[in-house]
């Protein structure tokens, strides 16, 4: 039975006590391709001499007791500052593009629930076939769904500014 090893490196350094070390080969098949194995049994296989290294743990250092860095300020000293107008600027710019956007999604809403009608969906020419007729109330439900969740985001959103 042939074993291999696979990606072993030839410096090789163990931090726990080996009893016992097998021996490496490096072979080289006839394209030049390099294989370490635990066996030299095959042509082109030489024994790597690796070195036994035996280390020993460091020792536990002693614990210092260095002061806990303090939070003063979590805005360092040279960052950049916008004045107080500004600011309120740009809040005042977020607050209508939120509204902006919960007024689309509550009107995509009142489309969506329209169309849906309650669960009870009109059928379209096109859908002879109860599989796209279901795929489309599916669709319709999940949009339902999602268009929900995308009002509340933004109302929670709004209720988080200033």
């Amino acid at each position: 039975m042939k074993q291999y090893l696979v990606g072993l490196s030839v410096s090789i350094v163990c931090s726990i006590p080996v009893q016992a070390q097998s021996d490496v080969y490096l072979c080289v098949d006839a394209n030049g391709k390099k294989e370490y194995k635990n066996t030299g049994i095959t042509k082109g296989c030489k024994l790597v001499e690796l070195p036994y290294t035996n280390t020993v743990p460091a020792p536990p250092s002693a614990k210092k007791s260095a002061p806990a860095p303090s939070r003063v300020s979590a805005i360092p000293s040279g960052f950049p500052k916008v004045d107080e107008g500004t600011q309120r600027a740009r809040d005042s710019d977020r607050k209508q593009i939120l509204l902006d956007e919960l007024k689309l999604e509550e009107q995509k809403l009142d489309a969506v629930k329209k169309e849906y009608n309650g669960g009870d969906v009109e059928r379209r020419a096109d859908e002879r076939q109860p599989s796209k007729y279901l795929e489309r109330v599916n669709n319709l439900k999940n949009d339902l769904a999602r268009t929900e969740k995308n009002i509340e985001a933004l109302k929670r959103e709004i209720s988080n500014l200033k």
